[in-house]
């Protein structure tokens, strides 16, 4: 566990490039390969490198820190972020992809 918490932001840091790849990843399933197995693969992979790791990295900390600290408060606010705005940047990447894809058809 002390490795955890010596290197827990950039651990962090890893699982949101790996969550935003995979988003990434996953609107590419879907317009640009056309699969609906591929993009459920990639709604997969975003929950298991983004919700997931924050929700018990943060539950982690706190466990054994005993207080709710800058690393704490950063995983609570990329949660809020990602139920409140992060849905509407996700929709403008969802959006922008789909009328890529299609223009190149």
């Amino acid at each position: 566990m002390e490795v955890f918490m010596q290197y827990k932001w950039w651990i962090l840091a890893g699982f949101e490039v790996l969550a935003w790849s995979s988003t990434f990843f996953m609107f590419y399933a879907r317009y640009g390969m056309r699969s609906d197995r591929w993009f459920k693969f990639g709604v997969a992979a975003f929950a298991v490198t983004g919700v997931i790791p924050q929700v018990l990295m943060g539950t982690l900390n706190f466990i054994m820190s005993h207080q709710i600290d800058w690393f704490t408060l950063v995983i609570v606010l990329l949660i809020v972020y990602g139920f409140t705005f992060g849905k509407k940047e996700v929709r403008k990447i969802d959006g922008w992809m789909q009328r890529k894809f299609s223009a190149e058809k």
